[in-house]
C-alpha cells in the first residue's frame, strides 16, 4: 500500500469515527438517532441488543423529567407517564417516534396502567404529590377521579396519601397502591367507591416497606391473585383478590418497581442495588425477569442469577448502562422498554430480544 493510500485511508476512518461520535441532532423537533448499538445484555435465552437512543425526542418540543412508567394499548403504541408538566403523557410508535403528547398539568404523574373497558383503552395516572388518581381515555379526556382516602374516613386526617401504582381486576375494581404515603394497598370498585385496604408499613409477612406497585396475576387463571412491590424488603409479596396475605418473592439486591406480566413471565425495573457496603446505591439499576414458577431467569444489566440449596443469591449491578430502572413494557416481539428515573431527563432505552 502507498504512502497516499494510507493517508487517505486514514483521514476517511477519522472522519467516519467523527461521524459515528456525533451526538443526535435536533432539527424542526426530529432528532437524528445514532446508528444501533451492537451492545447485548442479559442471560440464558433471555438477551437484549440495547437502543439507548430509541426513545430520543427534543427536549426544548417535548421535554421529560423523569419517565415513570410505559404501558401498550390496543393499537401497538406506547404511552408512557413523566412527572414533566407540560407531557405528563407522551406516545410513541415502536420504532420510536412520537406521535402525540398531552398534560393534566400534574406535577409528579408516575403509576400508568391500561384497562380494556368495554373495547375502549382506559389510562389510570397516580400522582403522589396532589394525592391524585385519575382515569383519562388515551386522548386525555378525564373520565373519573378516585376519591382521597383522607376524605372518605378510610385515613386519618394526619395519614399521608401519596399513590404510585393501580391495577384493575377483570371485574372493574381499582387497586391502589400508596407506595410514598401510608404504604396501604386500597380497593374500590368500578365506580370508585371504597370497598377495602390492607398493608400497612411495617416488617411484617402482609406489610410493606414503599408499596410501589400494584399488579394483576393472571398467570393461572384458576388462582389470580394480587402482586404487590414491597421495594424496600426487596420483594414482591403476594396477597388474594381481596387483601388476604399469600407469600413472598425474595429478590435479595434488587429494589424492585412494579411486577410487569408478560405470558408466563414476571418483569421488573430495578431501581437500586446494594452495590456499596449492601447499602442502596445510586446508579446501580437493572431488570429483572423471574420464569412462571418466579425464579429469576435474567438480569440485564446485572449479575447472572444463581441459586444455592433453591436460595437466590444476592443480585447486582453488573453494567453501568442503567441509573434507576423504573419501569418496563413488553410488546409483542418480547422487547424491553425501559423507563428511568434520576437518569438526567433522558428518554426510553429499547432492548431488542435477541
Amino acid at each position: 500500500m502507498n504512502s497516499n493510500r494510507r493517508h487517505f485511508l486514514k483521514k476517511t476512518g477519522l472522519a467516519m469515527g467523527a461521524v459515528a461520535l456525533t451526538p443526535p441532532i435536533h432539527a424542526f423537533g426530529i432528532i437524528n438517532k445514532p446508528a444501533l448499538s451492537h451492545q447485548t445484555i442479559g442471560h440464558g435465552g433471555f438477551k437484549y441488543r440495547v437502543h439507548k437512543a430509541w426513545g430520543d425526542l427534543n427536549p426544548s418540543s417535548t421535554p421529560v423529567n423523569n419517565c415513570h412508567e410505559m404501558v401498550m394499548d390496543s393499537k401497538g403504541r406506547l404511552i408512557m407517564s413523566t412527572d414533566e408538566s407540560k407531557n405528563n403523557i407522551i406516545i410513541y410508535d415502536k420504532s420510536g417516534k412520537l406521535l402525540n403528547s398531552w398534560t393534566l398539568n400534574l406535577g409528579s404523574a408516575h403509576g400508568l396502567s391500561i384497562f380494556d373497558e368495554g373495547g375502549q383503552d382506559v389510562l389510570f395516572i397516580t400522582d403522589p404529590g396532589s394525592g391524585k388518581v385519575i382515569k383519562t381515555n388515551t386522548d386525555g379526556k378525564v373520565l373519573l377521579t378516585l376519591p382521597n382516602p383522607k376524605d372518605i374516613g378510610v385515613y386519618k386526617k394526619d395519614m399521608n396519601f401519596s399513590p404510585t401504582e393501580t391495577a384493575i381486576a377483570d371485574n372493574g375494581d381499582i387497586y391502589v397502591a400508596d407506595g410514598y404515603g401510608s404504604q396501604f394497598i386500597i380497593q374500590y370498585n368500578s365506580n370508585g367507591e371504597y370497598k377495602n385496604h390492607f398493608g400497612g408499613g411495617g416488617n411484617k409477612d402482609d406489610q410493606f416497606s414503599t408499596a410501589h406497585g400494584v399488579t394483576i396475576d393472571k398467570r393461572d387463571p384458576d388462582n389470580v391473585t394480587l402482586m404487590c412491590t414491597s421495594r424496600g424488603h426487596n420483594s414482591f409479596k403476594r396477597f388474594t383478590l381481596d387483601g388476604q396475605y399469600l407469600n413472598t418473592i425474595f429478590l435479595p439486591g434488587a429494589y424492585v418497581c412494579r411486577a410487569v406480566m408478560d405470558d408466563d413471565m414476571l418483569y421488573s425495573g430495578v431501581c437500586w442495588s446494594r452495590l456499596r457496603y449492601l447499602n442502596q446505591t445510586p446508579d446501580s439499576g437493572f431488570i429483572t425477569i423471574l420464569d412462571k414458577n418466579n425464579k429469576v431467569i435474567s438480569n440485564p444489566g446485572g449479575t447472572a442469577p444463581v441459586y444455592k440449596k433453591g436460595k437466590l443469591q444476592l443480585m447486582l449491578q453488573d453494567k453501568p448502562l442503567f441509573n434507576h430502572c423504573h419501569d418496563v413494557c413488553i410488546d409483542e416481539d418480547k422487547n424491553i422498554y425501559v423507563c428511568q428515573w434520576n437518569a438526567n431527563k433522558t428518554y426510553p432505552i429499547k432492548l431488542e430480544r435477541v
